[in-house]
């Protein structure tokens, strides 16, 4: 339920909470108008699965598995220009904005895997932290048991 994040922001942020984030979430595809629930599942460092310079992360897209790829490079980046790390919690965020988008825009067709170039992570990160207003915003994930 999206909502649930609500209870777990420190005390009085409550209220200043975004609605909407994106690791757990709706959207409508463009296409066929099908509502689909996604869900974030696991952030995976993709050199130790493909050999890949990125962060794999995983969401459930009403029963199918779908990756978007952010490369380590972004990482880098957003270091570079901030001094700040790009968290599991933000990284979690960044993908499933880029997901959203791409179901309500008709991109999603179908494919199992995504990938970002630096400047869509960085473009991504962006709006997440306007939305949030600060990382501590930032629904925690849930840990799998």
């Amino acid at each position: 339920m999206r909502d649930a994040g609500f209870a777990r922001l420190r005390p009085g942020l409550a209220g200043a909470y975004p609605r909407g984030m994106y690791e757990n979430f709706h959207a409508a595809d463009r296409w066929s108008q099908q509502e689909l629930h996604c869900v974030w599942q696991a952030n995976v460092v993709a050199i130790a699965t493909r050999h890949a310079d990125a962060v794999d992360v995983r969401f459930d897209v009403s029963g199918r598995a779908v990756w978007i790829a952010l490369p380590h490079p972004a990482w880098a980046e957003y270091q570079r220009r901030t001094g700040r790390a790009i968290t599991d919690r933000l990284a979690a965020q960044i993908a499933g904005r880029y997901l959203q988008q791409a179901i309500e825009s008709g991109y999603d067709n179908g494919r199992e895997m995504y990938t970002l170039t630096v400047d869509e992570v960085l473009m991504h990160l962006e709006a997440v932290l306007q939305e949030a207003g600060h990382t501590d915003n930032l629904p925690v994930l849930p840990v799998a048991g």
